[in-house]
């Protein structure tokens, strides 16, 4: 193979905290069919410095940016693998035999041009919280975000011949809308049926939360039309409220 199978990407920016147990998840995969780019905003603690002690990085970029997503199309602009993968700061793969896995699937879906799976979640000190509340389905498609986004951006891998830029419009929802054009193109998407990421819940989106449902719901509109929106929205509601009352 002349090509990586697949880029993982890491955009960081001041997360000295979070940045080792990331790099380390990175290192220890047992099967290194993979190249790693490293998107640093030009951090001013101790992050360059601890990504440089790990020298596990192919490309290190650090240099100021226009914020989270100009740096991960930074990131897609310097990947060579077949699929992309972002695995951010405070992320980590879930295990060490994580792209072994992705590895012996793919070798089975050769015309795969999505990989997906589940998540668990984590905390600032790397406590498993369990496992994400929205749940990927057994058959992922673009509908399946009419019900929010049903993957989490950390478990998919998406063919790099077809990955989409991020929208710099959106301020919190472009990588919605990035798996969502995926989707639309994908033919051949394939479940791993196994955990791919632990999750940082920390997220960027989870501190804008109105903004976030203002972005996709203009996404949705665009996508789905108006009336799925809103029902999709009447859904959603009906489902936090059956959770409320439990």
């Amino acid at each position: 193979m002349n090509k990586p199978l697949i880029s993982i990407i890491t955009v960081v920016y001041n997360s000295e905290q979070f940045i080792q147990t990331t790099l380390e998840s990175v290192a220890q995969q047992q099967e290194k069919n993979f190249e790693y780019i490293v998107i640093d905003g030009g951090s001013t603690d101790k992050t360059l410095e601890i990504i440089k002690q790990y020298n596990i990085a192919d490309v290190l970029v650090s240099e100021k940016d226009n914020g989270l997503y100009d740096a991960m199309n930074k990131g897609l602009d310097l990947a060579k693998g077949q699929f992309v993968w972002f695995i951010n700061s405070g992320d980590r793969l879930f295990d060490d035999k994580t792209t072994f896995d992705i590895a012996q699937i793919y070798a089975q879906n050769r015309d795969s041009e999505i990989i997906y799976g589940q998540t668990q979640l984590i905390d600032e000190n790397g406590v498993v919280l369990g496992m994400r509340k929205k749940t990927a389905p057994e058959n992922l498609t673009a509908d399946s975000l009419k019900m929010g986004l049903m993957v989490c951006h950390q478990s998919i891998l998406v063919k790099r011949s077809m990955a989409s830029r991020y929208d710099l419009n959106y301020k919190v929802s472009a990588d919605y809308l990035w798996v969502l054009e995926a989707l639309e193109k994908a033919k051949h998407i394939v479940n791993t049926h196994r955990i791919l990421s632990s999750y940082l819940e920390n997220g960027f989106s989870a501190h804008n939360r109105t903004l976030a449902n203002r972005e996709r719901w203009k996404i949705m509109r665009q996508h789905f039309g108006l009336f799925s929106t809103i029902w999709a929205h009447v859904k959603i509601l009906g489902r936090y409220i059956k959770e409320y009352k439990k």
